[in-house]
């Protein structure tokens, strides 16, 4: 184990370089119990105080290379309306977006975020809490590990991941506001579930959970599957989060469209790999 990785994560509390310690074995089996029955488990001051304050210093550092985007999108991450489908139907239904991204390749190679991400005892944790294996980190070069910043009057509409699983570190907490909200479970592969997706999409909270991120929390989430947004910030403070991705495809990336919208640019990477996703979910 890399000497770093114990000045990051609280490995008194969660030794997560040990899967065999009866500590983190009884961590597993609550998150795993939480993810199949919510698609989302959250893990308490996982993040040190002082990593804590080193990545919030990367990224104000870096705040003007920050994508930011206020735009009109679907839930499934699209701006474009498609005429030939019912009036009604989840994909013509759009909402407003105000957040933005710094990106995964203009981190710094000693970053904290990226030292964390690249760490083999994370990615085997994450892994034994989902029950799934293996997984792998995304190869989408803009997403795998970008920061999610949502300055004040930020919303994130309803919508669903690319990838698979998702992490959020919450670095740091708006004043008012920002709650994530989802709808476990909503969709799997090979059914969209419209109907009931367009329910929530049109107001009914019958399935719709809550969950307050603390700085230093972290949430591990089954994304590309659940229905889920961030409440409009409220107050002077913006909300910072890290978002690290793992898929079960290694070779997948984010769609040309996708990565537009959401990320600024699109790379070659995002043109040679835009192929029909397997598991028939739209992106």
């Amino acid at each position: 184990m890399n000497n770093r990785l114990e000045t990051i994560v609280d490995l008194q509390k969660y030794p997560i370089q040990d899967l065999n310690s009866s500590l983190i074995k009884e961590v597993i089996q609550k998150c795993k119990k939480d993810l199949d029955q919510f698609s989302c488990a959250t893990i308490p001051d996982f993040i040190l105080p002082k990593s804590l304050k080193i990545m919030n210093s990367e990224l104000e550092k870096q705040l003007d290379e920050v994508y930011m985007s206020k735009q009109s999108i679907n839930a499934y991450l699209y701006s474009k309306d498609d005429l030939s489908l019912p009036k009604e139907h989840p994909k013509r239904i759009f909402m407003d977006r105000y957040n933005g991204y710094l990106n995964s390749d203009v981190f710094d190679k000693d970053s904290e975020m990226k030292f964390l991400y690249e760490q083999d005892e994370l990615l085997k944790f994450v892994s034994a809490c989902l029950g799934v294996s293996p997984i792998y980190r995304w190869a989408d070069p803009l997403a795998c590990h970008a920061y999610n910043v949502m300055k004040p009057e930020g919303i994130l509409p309803w919508h669903f991941d690319s990838c698979e699983f998702t992490l959020s570190f919450m670095i740091q907490k708006p004043e008012n506001g920002g709650i994530f909200e989802y709808c476990p479970n909503i969709r799997e592969p090979g059914n969209e579930n419209l109907e009931e997706v367009k329910k929530v999409l049109n107001g009914n909270r019958k399935r719709v959970r809550q969950l307050k991120l603390e700085p230093g929390d972290l949430q591990i989430f089954k994304g590309r599957f659940t229905l889920h947004r961030v409440t409009k910030i409220e107050g002077s403070r913006a909300r910072y989060l890290c978002i690290p991705a793992y898929v079960l495809d290694p070779w997948r990336v984010n769609t040309p469209e996708h990565s537009k919208a959401i990320y600024g640019k699109v790379l070659p990477i995002h043109i040679e790999r835009n192929k029909p996703r397997l598991d028939g979910l739209a992106d």
